[in-house]
């Protein structure tokens, strides 16, 4: 018998996310719906998230007509033949987010062995509490699973890596990031356009 302070196993923690997580297209609609209406993901409805929240849902469209995939990255993409789960735990409001769940689902769009699911980081605690990044929540968080077993084979996230290495050095030297280092960091992700995040799943799928 569990007594009260027993952790759920992780595979139960999995499949409750699931039970509640949105294909692509859902959550497309549910970040539009929630914007046009000024409302936000999460736990708290403050004005400053409500504005993240409008902010992405521009920014998501924006990546999901400009992302492309090139011939080759398709090609190395339909290599990976193991059946897995992408379920990318996240809010509306992050920014690191709005690039990086855009291209997420154009690989998972490729390749048939791919399914991706998106699930509120804020809605499953314990889960995330599993999946912490120097010991906080922060978002997203890409965890691949097997798609039969839920074994999970590997995570990824919250950034990119030389997005890693800028807020590292950045903390660094300030301590804390500061409103204009994140609108620099969204610059830079549009300058990159995508490819330290593509490089980075490929290689989660050992593809690069």
């Amino acid at each position: 018998m569990k007594n009260k302070g027993d952790h759920k196993p992780k595979e139960e923690l999995i499949e409750s996310a699931l039970t509640r997580s949105y294909n692509y297209k859902e959550y497309r609609a549910l970040v539009n719906d929630l914007a046009e209406k000024g409302q936000t993901t999460g736990i708290e409805q403050k004005d400053s998230l409500i504005n993240y929240t409008e902010l992405n849902n521009k920014r998501m469209k924006r990546w999901d007509k400009t992302f492309k995939l090139s011939d080759s990255d398709k090609l190395l993409i339909e290599k990976w033949n193991r059946p897995v789960l992408w379920l990318v735990l996240t809010e509306s409001w992050c920014g690191d987010a709005a690039p990086a769940i855009p291209v997420m689902n154009k690989i998972a769009e490729v390749s048939e062995k791919i399914t991706f699911r998106v699930a509120m980081r804020d809605e499953n605690p314990e889960l995330m509490n599993l999946f912490l990044t120097n010991g906080t929540r922060s978002i997203p968080k890409l965890i691949m699973l097997d798609k039969q077993s839920l074994e999970v084979i590997n995570s990824w996230g919250p950034r990119p890596t030389k997005a890693t290495e800028m807020v590292k050095d950045y903390k660094k030297e300030h301590g804390e990031l500061t409103p204009q280092f994140k609108q620099d960091l969204q610059l830079w992700y549009n300058r990159d356009k995508g490819q330290n995040i593509l490089e980075d799943l490929l290689g989660l799928l050992a593809l690069k």
